[in-house]
């Protein structure tokens, strides 16, 4: 059977339509979640504003940033969903990422990356924003990190 170039443009929509509109579980702005086992980041009592908090998620050789803005942002959590995680690797060259002035700063090539916009990168050399952490808050006030939006720069997984 002789394909019509016609024909292949629409087996090709067809395909890109049902990739867009949920075969998967690929939410708007965000990569497939890969969840791995919950751990205790935190506590939503003694977090401050403006002050990162260093973690290793999701295992001890990736290194995770944790921030309360103080300003709501995408995927933020708790009572004015202004809090968030990311991974702290660089998605140009994996050097170490660090908040300051109110943004995700890479000092290796000054990629930037916006963490009200769930670290969309919008100066440098980077080409994709960081690896979003999911968090959830336990009853007690305990933030838990318990998936990860994205691949971590430079592995194949992530664990």
């Amino acid at each position: 059977m002789m394909v019509t170039r016609r024909r292949a443009i629409q087996i090709l929509s067809g395909v890109t339509v049902a990739s867009v509109t949920g075969v998967g579980k690929a939410q708007w702005g965000f990569a497939p979640s890969l969840s791995y086992p919950a751990i205790r980041v935190g506590n939503i009592r003694t977090l401050q504003n403006n002050q990162p908090l260093y973690f290793a998620y999701p295992d001890s050789r990736a290194q995770a940033i944790l921030i309360k803005l103080g300003r709501p942002a995408l995927g933020g959590v708790g009572q004015n969903r202004d809090i968030v995680a990311f991974s702290a690797t660089c998605t140009h060259m994996g050097c170490g990422v660090q908040y300051k002035g109110g943004r995700l700063v890479c000092p290796c090539h000054y990629s930037m990356f916006d963490p009200t916009k769930a670290a969309q990168v919008y100066q440098g050399l980077a080409s994709t924003g960081l690896p979003r952490i999911r968090l959830r808050i336990a009853q007690n006030g305990d933030i838990l990190a318990n998936a990860m939006e994205g691949l971590i720069w430079g592995r194949t997984k992530n664990v």
